[in-house]
Order: C-alpha cells, then sequence, then structure tokens
C-alpha cells in the first residue's frame, strides 16, 4: 500500500530500529482508512518539522514504559512530537529569589502537575502544600545544585530510564476533534504495541487520560502491564499514589 512521502520523510527523526515497525504501522493506518494519510500530508498539523516520530529516538529493545498522552500540545511552538515535552519551556524552576516553577511550566498545567507529582513522590513537598514558600525552597534547592534544571534534561533523565514518550494522537489540529484523529492512529498503535511486546522485556504502558486509555480496546494493548492515570491537568493527579510509585524511585529531578 502506497504511503505518502511526506510521512516516509518523517522517518529519519526515528531510531532506526524503529523503521521497519513505523512502515507497517502507517499501512496499518491507510488499510483502516486509505483517505486518512493522503488527506493529512496536504494538511496543517502539530507538530512541524516533520517530528511526527520525534518520540521514537529510543531504540526499541530499550524501551521499559510507554508514557501515553493524548495529543500534542496545540501551539507550534510547544508542540515537539514527544508527550509532555513542551518544546517553550527551558528552565523548570523560576530565577527570583522567592519564586517556584518557572512561568513557562506554570502555563504548561500538566507538565506543572507532573513536577509538583514528582516532588512529591521525591519527599519535598506535601501534597497538600504544593504551592507558595513551600514550592519556592524546592526551587531554591534546585538552583543550588541539588537538582536537574531544565526541561530537557528531564527528557533524557526520562529516556535514560527508558520511556518511550508518545501521544495517542501522532497530530493535532485545531478544525478535527483530538479523539478522530487519535481513532485513525489506533490501527498505528496496534503496531507499535506489537512491535513492545515481541521484546524479551515486555514494557509497562503509563496511560495518562481518557484518550490514552481508550487504546485498551486494542487486545494487544489490554495483554500488557500497565498502569493508568488521570490526565495531569487535573489536580488530583499531584496525589496519585500509583503514579507516585512509579515515579518516585526513579529520582527523575535528582542529578546524578
Amino acid at each position: 500500500m502506497m504511503i505518502p512521502q511526506h510521512f516516509l520523510a518523517a522517518l529519519d527523526k526515528a531510531h532506526p530500529s524503529w523503521h521497519a515497525t513505523l512502515v507497517r504501522g502507517l499501512e496499518a493506518v491507510a488499510a483502516a482508512d486509505p483517505a486518512y494519510l493522503p488527506a493529512l500530508a496536504e494538511d496543517s498539523y502539530l507538530p512541524t518539522e516533520l517530528r511526527l516520530f520525534a518520540a521514537f529516538t529510543l531504540p526499541l529493545q530499550r524501551v521499559r514504559y510507554v508514557l501515553v498522552g493524548e495529543g500534542p500540545y496545540p501551539r507550534a511552538e510547544s508542540a515537539t512530537g514527544v508527550c509532555f515535552m513542551d518544546g517553550a519551556v527551558g528552565s523548570l524552576w523560576s530565577a527570583e529569589p522567592d519564586g517556584g516553577l518557572s512561568k513557562p511550566v506554570n502555563r504548561a498545567t500538566s507538565l506543572r502537575n507532573f513536577m509538583k507529582m514528582l516532588l512529591v513522590a521525591d519527599g519535598q513537598l506535601d501534597e497538600a502544600n504544593t504551592a507558595g514558600s513551600a514550592l519556592a525552597a524546592c526551587a531554591e534547592r534546585a538552583r543550588g545544585g541539588a537538582a536537574i534544571g531544565t526541561l530537557a534534561e528531564l527528557q533524557e533523565r526520562l529516556i535514560g530510564h527508558g520511556f518511550l514518550l508518545l501521544n495517542a494522537s501522532l497530530v493535532f489540529r485545531p478544525h478535527v476533534p483530538p479523539v478522530k484523529d487519535a481513532k485513525a492512529w489506533l490501527p498505528f498503535f496496534a503496531t507499535v504495541i506489537e512491535a513492545l511486546a515481541a521484546c524479551q522485556e515486555r514494557p509497562k504502558l503509563v496511560l495518562w487520560g481518557k484518550i490514552a486509555e481508550q487504546l485498551n480496546k486494542l487486545p494487544v494493548v489490554q495483554a500488557m502491564p500497565q498502569v493508568v492515570a488521570e490526565h495531569p491537568y487535573n489536580l488530583s493527579f499531584i496525589g496519585n499514589k500509583d503514579m507516585q510509585a512509579l515515579f518516585g524511585p526513579l529520582r527523575l529531578l535528582q542529578r546524578n
């Protein structure tokens, strides 16, 4: 089945170990709806710059977790093709003496709540008090060298622990409901998960939000070890015990 060259060119941003799987995934999307990929190739979508497969830089055999969000950020400067990694965020921490998280992190609600959850899991914050002077104290320790300083470092730490940072829908279009695009990519996801299920060590799926949870319609997803949570834009995510148990031991914010 013919795949538009537009999408084949995007394979260059993925690790070579993924290329055959990604092509099979595209073929599965085309088989389910032959009109979808040609129409998408002619449309405007996020992420830009052929970053459709930017999440697949981690070699297939090194994946230990698949963290699944809903879809790319709806802003060109933020959508990187890697879930929850907002391209508009540089520093994680405010430079102000009494500041906590940086302004770009605070504007990215999901990232802000993820950061607070990590700090609670690390014992640096009480989940009943995750703002104000308590958060400022965390930032002060971080600025003193006790923690990583940038989102790029956090992404590097996650990938180093074997996280494939994937969105349920690989694209965002303001004129198309995210659920509709996510449905179109279900055959692609099935192909990706089948490849991971065949690995010697099967990864754990970490599903965030209702769109990601819809992947459980796929039998191959149902058979995988997984943990499910509300989307991080919910304040309740900060106190989610399953997420604290998963991420706490990884000490993602601490410098090695």
